[in-house]
């Protein structure tokens, strides 16, 4: 559930992975590792990670886990697969 919870405030900020990868100082395969739940990555590392996408730890009541994990899957399904940026920018002046 913590690697959704990243997955989703990075798409949420427009980052792509190798972006938060470099900010976070890690692999692209690390942060991918991370956000599909690896037990492999050290549990610094994925702090560290959740302080750059904004996410609180410890913040959540047991009996609400179940029903937050699948609120998660549910917006991951509507959220882009993939984040890149515009090569142009919008003009939006009416």
């Amino acid at each position: 559930m913590l690697g959704k919870l990243i997955r989703v405030g990075r798409a949420e900020r427009g980052l792509t992975a190798q972006e938060l990868a470099d900010r976070a100082g890690i692999s692209r395969t690390t942060l991918s590792s991370i956000e599909k739940g690896a037990p492999g990555p050290e549990i610094g590392t994925v702090f560290e990670v959740c302080a750059l996408v904004g996410l609180r730890l410890f913040d959540y009541e047991e009996r609400s886990l179940q029903t937050h994990n699948t609120r998660l899957d549910e917006k991951l399904a509507l959220l882009p697969k993939s984040v890149r940026h515009t090569m142009k920018e919008v003009d939006d002046d009416f």
